[in-house]
């Protein structure tokens, strides 16, 4: 348990291309912050896993889905995939090259490293709005946990992701019958109507009680086919 009087310790600092990254350690957990703005930490990992799990749920025993993950972070929505055989291919693309080498090479690898070596898993270096809108490859499922939630974007690029034509972008990549999954930091029953209207279906949230305040949501959708 980290005690409350522990300051943070930088372990680096860098400028990315969206702004300055750092990784720190506060007691027993390892957190990364971005632009002052925190974003996650080791402490827990149960809505990133959630995210996961309940993705593969949603696909009714597909064989061998192939998943895209929005964001590497801390790495437990990897290392989660990665822990289920009955993943196919997994895919994450990070822009942060800072993040990357916290998990290659650096202190985030206690979480990571095994699902790094899963000769399943493909790291891509790049923007998801970006790929999402440019691959010719497809997914069964799609995780996305690259903000705080749709409406508590990282940078205001990300904003398009949860817009109609993100969406559709989003909905591009899905194979018929494929699943997007979204976490955010609190319920919005103003994006299930966004998802809703983009022309998934079956939209729903499930949530992840926390020890104070709203709890995490993750947002599903089906891509209809």
């Amino acid at each position: 348990m980290t005690a409350a009087y522990d300051s943070p310790v930088v372990l680096d600092r860098r400028d990315g291309p969206y702004g300055e990254v750092v990784l720190r350690r506060h007691g027993a957990l390892l957190q990364i912050i971005a632009n002052g703005c925190f974003l996650m930490d080791t402490s827990d990992g149960r809505s990133e896993r959630l995210l996961v799990d309940a993705a593969r749920r949603a696909l009714d025993g597909r064989p061998e889905p192939k998943v895209l993950i929005g964001g590497l972070g801390v790495g437990f929505s990897l290392a989660h995939a990665a822990a289920d055989p009955g993943w196919g291919r997994i895919t994450v693309v990070e822009r942060e090259p800072a993040v990357i080498d916290w998990h290659r090479d650096g202190p985030l690898a206690q979480v990571s490293a095994g699902a790094l070596g899963d000769p399943r898993t493909e790291i891509v270096r790049g923007d998801l709005v970006a790929f999402v809108n440019e691959t010719s490859d497809t997914f069964d499922a799609l995780c996305l946990d690259i903000d705080n939630g749709p409406g508590w974007t990282v940078t205001e690029d990300n904003d398009t992701l949860y817009s109609p034509a993100g969406l559709a972008a989003c909905a591009r990549v899905l194979n018929p019958g494929g699943v997007l999954a979204v976490w955010s930091a609190q319920p919005s029953p103003e994006f299930e109507g966004t998802l809703r209207n983009a022309g998934f279906q079956q939209v729903r949230t499930e949530e992840v009680p926390v020890a104070r305040g709203v709890p995490d949501a993750v947002h599903l959708a089906v891509r209809p086919g």
